[in-house]
């Protein structure tokens, strides 16, 4: 029986010679791990940057949140002390709480409906609309302390920009940052102002997405401009919507610059912006509790992967039901 090319034959000296199939497969595993080695080297500055940036500081936060820590003597392990501390004997935590759940409300509707309706407007074809997309993106590159700088001066009880055109209408001076209420909402306007161009940015991009001629069907179905909007556009940008959501909540919850800018690092007045990332601040640089402040923080982590997971959810659940 002859042979196959394939199959192993034996040369002149006798010797057993592999076929050219295994040949070629022991080629292309060669050259497999070669592209698996470069691939792994051309990840391995972002995997280092990462494990140190990221998965180091994580674990050591966590590490830090049982222990007491002053940044100068060795760390003293305390067990869950910390986190009894932070939920039965601290008042001002509950106040941080609630501080921040009222300023996210007040950042995350407005943020949401204005980046809606800034975005639908953008989204039109109309002369010079370049120049107003240009206008409405430029709070998105300034610095947040810059801004909040800025916006401090506008704030100014006796001759602040708001209050002396408030003046014009009759209106008294509003104290926008002497007051605790006002000092919260005016913290509010702040951040929506500084938050409304990365949504619009989104859901703009969401919007070019939308075929036009769902828009030209509903068109001949007889709907108006609004119709149009809330039963074309809304269903089928609601992934992206429930992105801004998520992003504004997280941002919100998280919110320090600004605050630290606008009312400086104590809360004031009173307790009016005391935010849960101004008392963050407060205990790992303040007053130098680390461990205390290594808490806060997974604390504040969990609150965040709850509320996003629930929107997450949430926003599943409406898109099955559609």
């Amino acid at each position: 029986m002859s042979a196959s090319v394939d199959d192993a034959v034996l040369d002149e000296a006798g010797t057993r010679t592999p076929p050219r199939k295994a040949v070629h497969r022991a080629r292309r595993g060669r050259l497999a791990r070669r592209r698996e080695r470069a691939g792994w080297l051309f990840v391995a500055p972002n995997l280092a940057a990462v494990l140190v940036f990221l998965l180091f500081p994580l674990g050591f936060s966590l590490y830090l949140s049982f222990h007491a820590w002053d940044l100068f003597s060795p760390p003293r392990f305390v067990g869950t002390a910390n986190y009894r501390r932070l939920f039965g004997s601290d008042p001002l935590f509950l106040i941080a709480m609630r501080n921040t759940a009222v300023f996210t409300v007040l950042t995350l509707l407005p943020t949401v409906a204005i980046g809606l309706v800034v975005a639908a407007v953008l989204n039109r074809k109309l002369a010079g609309i370049g120049l107003f997309r240009t206008l409405a993106f430029l709070p998105l590159v300034a610095s947040t302390v810059a801004m909040a700088v800025v916006w401090r001066f506008m704030f100014t009880t006796d001759d602040g920009l708001l209050n002396l055109a408030l003046g014009w209408f009759g209106v008294g001076p509003v104290p926008w940052l002497t007051d605790p209420d006002w000092a919260l909402f005016s913290l509010s306007i702040v951040t929506v102002w500084k938050s409304v161009p990365f949504a619009t940015v989104i859901l703009l991009a969401a919007m070019q997405g939308v075929p036009e001629m769902l828009y030209e069907a509903a068109k001949i179905d007889g709907a108006g401009a609004v119709r149009r909007f809330r039963s074309v556009t809304l269903p089928l940008i609601r992934g992206p919507l429930s992105f801004v959501f998520v992003v504004t909540v997280i941002n919100s919850v998280q919110a320090f610059d600004q605050a630290y800018a606008l009312t400086g690092g104590n809360g004031g007045p009173e307790t009016g912006t005391y935010l849960l990332g101004i008392m963050l601040f407060q205990h790992a640089f303040g007053f130098y509790e680390v461990g205390y402040a290594s808490a806060l923080a997974w604390v504040i982590f969990a609150i965040l992967l709850a509320l996003t997971i629930v929107q997450l959810r949430l926003a599943r659940r409406t898109e099955t039901e559609l």
